[in-house]
């Protein structure tokens, strides 16, 4: 059986016997023929694998016969062999969506390299994706066991995600087994480094020389460093966006904006929005921001929205930081309208220093996760969640708006409060009415668990959070747990089981990106 079907088409296909013949004893079935109108006829009524096409014919040229080929079949390859060097038929093939481009007088060799860049291109990226993870598996896990810093595990996590993605062009379920499990030991030593070392990060008593950028800090030592006199900063803040996902908007990006800087930031715990991103525009940790704010912070149990008072808490912090000379503008985006609002206006917010949009739709996807079938269809695993994102940024008003002024001199830091992870090991909670409901952290008074399953902030205030009742304390699930009451527990586990979930620690909530670029 044949490799592949080719079909040759050039007007003087017999002179071209010789290549035929050195093809066919490669394994290719090759049909020749002489004209575009009959190669336009010969797609419609059989399936072809590549057609390699002659630009130059009587009757109807090459880029015409692609274009009524691509009619009629628009995913099959086309490799154009011509005579003309000229830029412009150059610019015209490649606008024809052409695979491959070949000047005469070609070599059988030349030939079947395009044919086997075209026909094998996905299974040789699999094959040397996999080896080349075979030979990074074990520097991972030397890695992983020797006891990293934060910034190691940074950079850790940001070769796991290069190779989840690396993973997705091969097709080795047993490869992506390993994989698994490999990230899966590294969130298990991961949570063990942040049982250790998150306290002392975020505790002035205990604080060290050094800790990450976290959530309080991110504005102060990424944001605003980054202002410059007569060049407006958007501050583009995407809720629960994970690093993964940010590479996969990434290239829509690079189609209008250089890449300055790539770097992740650690979010406080819980990895909530309502923690994590008043942390962002507040630059304090919440126990503070109630002390500052007490009437705006709202604990978990309180009514009312618990993000309902960022742009206060970002002025209070540009006032702390001295920047009160900055003409600053804060825009949050919960639904199309106001997206499309941004779209319309973008360009009033050139005159502005600083520019803050928050665009909350990854949370509203996450969150509809967990709600409405279509979407655990949707985005069933990881590979599923960033595709949607992509599709998401792809056609959003965030796009739209930033396209618009794309040849404008600005700078723009991107930025998130925290991730999501697919949760899947439930652990059975106990607690008081009191007790909150989200399913990676809980906070009460009487809560029971088994301590090798959480991080437990006994004293919430070591956390730098607050106290929410007398002798509250925090919980956090480690992995890809959730927490789960043993009432009706059976039905709340299935239920909630292979959905994204935040608030507690893992790789995927903590590490997150923060990304510096300007116009081109």
């Amino acid at each position: 059986m044949a490799i592949a079907t080719i079909l040759w088409v050039d007007d003087e296909i017999e002179s071209l016997q010789s290549q035929k013949l050195f093809l066919e004893n490669k394994g290719y079935a090759v049909h020749t023929l002489t004209n575009g109108f009959d190669a336009i006829e010969y797609v419609k009524e059989h399936q072809v694998d590549v057609v390699l096409l002659d630009e130059s014919m009587p009757g109807i040229t090459g880029l015409e016969t692609i274009a009524k080929i691509k009619e009629v079949n628009q995913q099959v390859p086309v490799v154009l062999i011509t005579k003309n060097e000229t830029e412009n038929l150059m610019n015209e093939a490649i606008g024809s969506q052409i695979s491959d481009y070949l000047i005469k007088p070609v070599n059988p060799n030349q030939v079947w390299l395009s044919l086997k860049k075209i026909l094998d291109n996905k299974r040789l990226v699999a094959e040397k994706t996999t080896a080349a993870y075979q030979q990074q598996f074990r520097n991972l896990f030397m890695a992983l066991n020797s006891n990293p810093d934060y910034n190691e595990w940074m950079d850790i996590y940001k070769k796991l995600v290069y190779w989840e993605l690396e993973m997705g062009k091969s097709d080795s379920p047993e490869m992506m087994e390993v994989f698994q499990s490999q990230k899966q030991e590294a969130n298990t030593e991961f949570f063990k480094f942040i049982s250790k070392n998150y306290l002392p990060w975020v505790n002035p008593k205990l604080a060290p020389s050094k800790a990450p950028v976290m959530s309080h800090t991110l504005m102060r030592e990424k944001v605003f460093p980054v202002i410059e006199k007569g060049v407006p900063t958007f501050f583009i803040l995407i809720d629960n966006l994970r690093f993964d996902q940010w590479k996969a908007i990434q290239p829509i990006f690079a189609d209008s904006f250089r890449l300055l800087e790539e770097e992740t930031f650690y979010s406080i715990l819980p990895t909530a929005t309502q923690y994590s991103r008043n942390a962002i525009f507040a630059g304090l940790m919440p126990v503070d921001i109630e002390k500052q704010f007490p009437n705006q912070w709202k604990n978990d149990e309180e009514e009312g929205g618990k993000n309902l008072f960022e742009e206060e808490f970002l002025r209070g912090q540009i006032r702390r930081l001295k920047q009160e000379h900055l003409k600053v503008s804060y825009t949050k985006i919960v639904n199309n309208q106001a997206g499309q609002d941004l779209v319309n206006n973008i360009h009033n917010l050139l005159g502005n220093d600083l520019n803050v949009i928050v665009y909350n739709f990854v949370d509203m996807l996450s969150h509809a996760r967990t709600e409405m079938e279509v979407l655990k269809e949707l985005a069933g695993d990881e590979m599923s969640y960033r595709s949607l994102t992509r599709s998401w940024f792809e056609h959003s008003p965030l796009h739209q708006a930033l396209r618009r002024i794309a040849d404008k001199k600005i700078n723009i830091v991107l930025a998130t409060d925290h991730g999501t992870v697919r949760v899947k090991t439930p652990y059975k909670v106990i607690g008081d009415k009191q007790t909150t409901t989200n399913l990676r952290y809980k906070h009460g008074r009487n809560l029971n668990y088994e301590p090798k399953e959480v991080l437990a902030f006994r004293d919430p205030r070591e956390g730098g959070l607050p106290v929410p009742t007398v002798n509250s304390s925090f919980i956090f699930a480690k992995e890809d747990g959730f927490l789960c009451y043993p009432n009706n527990y059976n039905y709340y586990v299935n239920y909630y089981r292979n959905t994204f979930q935040h608030g507690g620690v893992s790789l995927e909530e903590m590490i997150v990106p923060v990304v510096r670029m300007t116009s081109r």
